[in-house]
């Protein structure tokens, strides 16, 4: 196949690194169409568990520089993988974080990996959003977006339309209840805005709401920031709470 730069419609999509590779090749090793090498690259970091795997999963190795300087965005890319996108489902019985409208394919990428980090395995996107299958979003999560499954809404009604079963936490400056002290009811959803606008004001009166207190020197922290945030907070045993 002709490959290009990366474009939200193709069916397919890339990652970059031998790292990410790996994960991919780890977790859907019958997505991969196929992986190729720099001539330069053969000795780097990783790429021999690379070759050790695509052996494993008969998956063909092509060393192919014009190919890797035609769709990275790197010049210092010794691998490429390509592989079919693909759909996941969420699963009901555990607890959702809920990205509004995210538009930095780097913080997503670094929520995933954060996620992933806490024991968390469902994401949630709201269009108009990022693409999950960006390769910007996989560089940045290390190759942790294929340890997660995804799903995209329209809306946070049409989500939890489907999830009412989920207790939604949005978190808001405003909000009713302030990190340290809120309990959750499980299975529950974390909501959170985009990065720029954050989540409606709606949310702000929710009796779930959550805010993450900090010093008037700034006026907001970044998305990727408050998830680790409220992710740790909620991953620490109920005792050592305050």
């Amino acid at each position: 196949m002709a490959l290009q730069k990366y474009k939200k419609k193709f069916n397919y999509s890339y990652t970059f690194g031998a790292f990410p590779t790996i994960e991919l090749l780890n977790k859907y090793p019958n997505q991969v169409l196929s992986v190729l090498l720099s001539s330069q690259g053969r000795m780097a970091e990783g790429v021999s568990a690379v070759l050790q795997l695509c052996e494993k999963h008969n998956i063909r190795v092509d060393v192919g520089d014009k190919a890797i300087s035609k769709v990275a965005l790197k010049d210092n890319t010794y691998v490429v993988g390509v592989f079919k996108k693909y759909l996941t489902s969420l699963d009901v019985s555990s607890n959702h974080v809920v990205l509004d409208r995210p538009s930095n394919t780097g913080n997503v990428g670094t929520v995933i990996r954060t996620m992933l980090g806490f024991g968390y395995k469902n994401i949630v996107l709201i269009k108009p959003c990022i693409d999950f299958f960006d390769p910007m979003v996989i560089r940045s999560s290390m190759g942790a977006s294929f340890g997660v499954s995804y799903a995209y809404y329209s809306s946070v009604d049409d989500y939890m339309s489907e999830y009412g079963s989920h207790t939604l936490y949005p978190f808001t400056l405003r909000a009713k209840n302030s990190l340290s002290t809120v309990s959750l009811t499980r299975p529950y959803s974390l909501l959170f805005g985009n990065e720029g606008s954050g989540l409606d004001s709606k949310f702000d009166s929710y009796p779930t709401s959550i805010r993450i207190d900090h010093s008037s020197l700034i006026d907001s922290l970044n998305l990727s920031v408050s998830v680790a945030l409220a992710l740790y907070e909620f991953s620490k045993p109920l005792g050592d709470r305050q």
